[in-house]
């Protein structure tokens, strides 16, 4: 077949520079392993009218069991709550690991291939994508302790021979981690008792708990492939690739982002975009941004989204200081990837706010500054450990909305809504596709005693929520309504303006410190103009001129109140000036 042979061949290179002595029979078993699956998946987004995102793609980023009532599945229970509460605004839902786990809230996968069934069934899921286009999580990189996998590699199963790697083996030679970048304070190796009653060690980057597969054997890959290949065929329409910048080890590396995972994810490109069209592959790697986005490839071969994980702490930085100089500065070096890949832009997520990314972009002083509101509003640091031995902050533990206001506002609810819809604004304004996380839409606060009963700081912001009490919380005015409000009313708009497609131009105007001025679709008839105030004083624009989207205000000179926000439709063409006005 001619498919066939155009797969073989996009393949092949790709495999042999992995898999040098055993290049044909992994070529084979990857072309069959297409085969098997073909039939049994389909092109997710073929029957709308469009293929991949456009301005309608928002996602919600969910654990499976955010929401619970009694009696019910937490995945049934989700589902209610986003038909009675979120409705369509939403296109997509990230739902953050599924499966059967022991550790790292889901992170430590005993299987991958099932449903924990605490929260329900495959069939949960099923009715859920009837809803909304879904995101799976693929946690590649490792396994618990406690998985099948491991458990048969400790009692020397021949059928797991090379799934899991000792860097220090008693016969062999040695492995060079004098270099390698760790995400965690903890030993990088562990030991484990097999069952014959000797020890074994296993690498182990994120924990104990959590041990690293080893893709340099090829069954390792071919398992992988086939755990990727089923999330597809179960109805994935987006698979997060969680911390897959680690998944290839080599000696005297920093094992970090080496060229042996870049062809794993190009190989998966291939596979997807020839079995599943308009499925999406999504990297997570919380590193500096000019690392992260060596994850595009050359835009077309590789990941077709990838986490703008810059944003938060930039954001979070501008309010902290009232300037928008480091975000404005930053966001004009960002712009459209190609046809086929974007940002996945977030603000929250289930992990904290990460600072490796602002490497480059902010000063130590600045990145102080956010440490010191973290820990003013009620928050926790984590640590990471540097090649050299020495500790750094990885990353900050809050609720962001929390983290957005002043420890010496008198009103700190009032404030986190007003100060969270501007974030939001920016985050729904800028290029690439926008993903919120479940507890700053619905406006929730620190939970304190999530963090007190488990010694995990990340459960700060993982609360779990009655569906029944949030139910009655937004039926009031407050906090909560008022997020989820604002939030749903800026959608809503978005939805329908081509400016916000996640592949329109975008440019940064440097009108005022104190606001983020982004232009999108310039010199379009669909331009839109957004604005943003992340100070706590009125601005005057006076070049500025439209209709503002979201209020149907029309501005002529602009004036933004205290952290207000206008999306600007632009002027005919025939109305617009050349120089400074937009």
């Amino acid at each position: 077949m001619t498919t066939e042979n155009g797969l073989q061949d996009r393949l092949a290179p790709l495999v042999a520079q992995l898999y040098p002595d055993a290049a044909a029979e992994v070529l084979a078993a990857l072309l069959d392993l297409a085969e098997t699956w073909r039939a049994r998946l389909a092109s997710p987004r073929q029957d709308a009218d469009h293929v991949g995102p456009d301005e309608r793609t928002a996602y919600l980023i969910t654990y499976g069991d955010s929401f619970r009532r009694p009696g019910e599945t937490p995945l049934h229970t989700l589902a209610g709550v986003l038909r009675d509460h979120i409705g369509d605004v939403i296109s997509d839902v990230h739902l953050l690991p599924i499966y059967p786990w022991t550790s790292d809230d889901g992170f430590g996968v005993v299987d991958h291939r099932q449903v924990n069934p605490a929260l329900g069934t495959w069939d949960d899921i099923a009715d859920l994508r009837d809803e909304y286009a879904l995101a799976l999580d693929f946690v590649a990189n490792h396994i618990s302790s406690s998985s099948p996998w491991f458990q048969s590699w400790l009692a020397r199963d021949e059928r797991y021979d090379g799934y899991f790697l000792d860097p220090f083996p008693e016969n062999g030679p040695g492995f060079d981690v004098s270099h390698v970048v760790r995400p965690r304070v903890t030993p990088l190796v562990h030991e484990y008792a097999r069952p014959d009653g000797t020890m074994a060690r296993a690498w182990t980057t994120f924990g104990p708990d959590q041990i690293d597969i080893d893709p340099s054997t090829p069954a390792v890959l071919l398992d992988l492939t086939d755990i990727l290949l089923g999330y597809l065929a179960r109805g994935a329409t987006t698979v997060r690739l969680d911390a897959i910048g680690y998944l290839w080890k080599q000696s005297g590396t920093t094992c970090i982002h080496l060229p042996q995972t870049h062809d794993i994810i190009r190989i998966w490109r291939i596979l997807v975009d020839e079995l599943a069209p308009g499925t999406l592959l999504l990297t997570e790697t919380n590193v500096p941004h000019a690392d992260n986005i060596t994850y595009f490839g050359d835009g077309s071969d590789e990941a077709h989204m990838v986490y703008q994980f810059a944003l938060p702490p930039l954001v979070l930085h501008a309010f902290v200081t009232g300037r928008a100089t480091a975000l404005s500065e930053w966001a004009s070096g960002v712009g459209p990837v190609s046809d086929t890949a974007t940002w996945f832009n977030f603000l929250a997520s289930h992990d904290g706010i990460g600072l490796r990314p602002t490497e480059g972009l902010l000063t130590d002083a600045d990145r102080a500054l956010l440490v010191e509101r973290t820990l003013a509003r009620g928050g926790r640091v984590s640590m990471a450990k540097r090649p050299d031995g020495s500790e750094g902050v990885y990353e900050l533990n809050t609720n962001f909305l929390e983290a957005l206001v002043d420890p010496a506002d008198p009103d700190p609810d009032a404030s986190a809504v007003r100060r969270g819809l501007a974030a939001h604004a920016i985050l729904l304004s800028l290029v690439g596709v926008p993903a919120i996380y479940h507890h700053s839409l619905l406006g929730s606060q620190q939970d304190h005693q999530g963090v007190q009963d488990s010694d995990i700081a990340r459960r700060i912001n993982r609360e779990v929520l009655d569906a029944d009490t949030l139910h009655a919380e937004l039926q009031v005015p407050g906090r909560r309504s008022g997020m989820l409000n604002g939030v749903r009313a800026m959608l809503a708009v978005r939805r329908g303006t081509a400016a916000f497609s996640p592949f329109a131009a975008q440019e940064i105007a440097f009108l005022d410190d104190r606001v983020l001025v982004v232009r999108r679709a310039a010199g379009t008839d669909d331009e839109v103009v957004a604005v943003v105030n992340v100070s706590d004083e009125a601005v005057s624009l006076e070049s500025l001129s439209g209709t503002d989207l979201l209020s149907g205000v029309h501005h002529d000179g602009l004036v933004l109140a205290p952290f207000g926000y206008v999306w600007l439709a632009a002027l005919p063409s025939s109305n617009r000036d050349t120089g400074d006005r937009l």
